[in-house]
């Protein structure tokens, strides 16, 4: 599973970039209001920044709009994806753009038909908002499963990109049912990093060593 990091800010995309578990980055332009700098500037930024697939998003809702935004985005660096929203304006731009050799990305997609849509309009990236749907007291995840089952059926091109995931749980049931990528903020690729018993298991192995050098000084790692 390719993991994608869902923000704006430059400097925790340059920590886990260097720590090589990002794959992609994914931005919209809530994260980028959030960053105290120019957004056309961070875009840039971390389209140099990362080697993999960067979704840039449109502001327009009409077809027009949603082209030439989607152009000058493109124009970004070659591993830009234009991100669109499932509207049916925006299926029609995702079909022109594609067909031009642009990379897409639709998002907010929100059931089974949506994702199927957008495959068919041909998305490059279909990306189901399950953490959304979950608030709602919906399964997120069974949108999840019925567009593995769809896609595989008819061999579109398009990979299922996982969004709104709010905790690690939601990256385990989505690589369990295959998605092929997940997009999540920061916080929650720290804590699938971290784990309680790993730190008193270092921490144990540590002091074990200090005591191992207590007795035998002239003790190393290296020869």
């Amino acid at each position: 599973m390719k993991i994608f990091l869902d923000t704006a800010n430059l400097d925790q995309i340059k920590k886990y970039n260097d720590l090589g578990l990002v794959d992609g980055i994914t931005t919209n332009p809530t994260l980028l209001s959030k960053e105290n700098a120019d957004p056309q500037e961070v875009m840039a930024e971390i389209v140099r920044t990362v080697k993999g697939p960067v979704s840039l998003e449109v502001l327009s809702t009409n077809y027009e709009g949603m082209m030439e935004e989607g152009r000058t985005l493109a124009k970004y660096g070659k591993n830009v994806v234009v991100k669109i929203p499932m509207i049916a304006e925006g299926m029609k731009a995702v079909k022109q753009l594609s067909g031009e050799g642009i990379k897409t990305n639709v998002t907010l997609v929100f059931s089974p038909n949506q994702g199927l849509l957008a495959a068919k309009a041909g998305a490059s990236y279909v990306s189901p908002f399950i953490g959304r749907l979950d608030d709602l007291g919906e399964i997120g995840m069974d949108v999840i499963r019925d567009l593995v089952q769809i896609l595989k059926n008819y061999d579109y091109p398009a990979e299922i990109l996982v969004a709104s995931v709010r905790h690690p749980l939601h990256v385990i049931e989505a690589a369990k049912l295959g998605a092929h990528v997940v997009t999540l903020p920061p916080d929650v690729l720290g804590k699938m990093i971290t784990h309680p018993l790993t730190d008193i298991g270092l921490a144990r192995f540590l002091d074990d060593w200090k005591k191992a050098k207590q007795s035998h000084p002239k003790i190393t790692l290296t020869r």
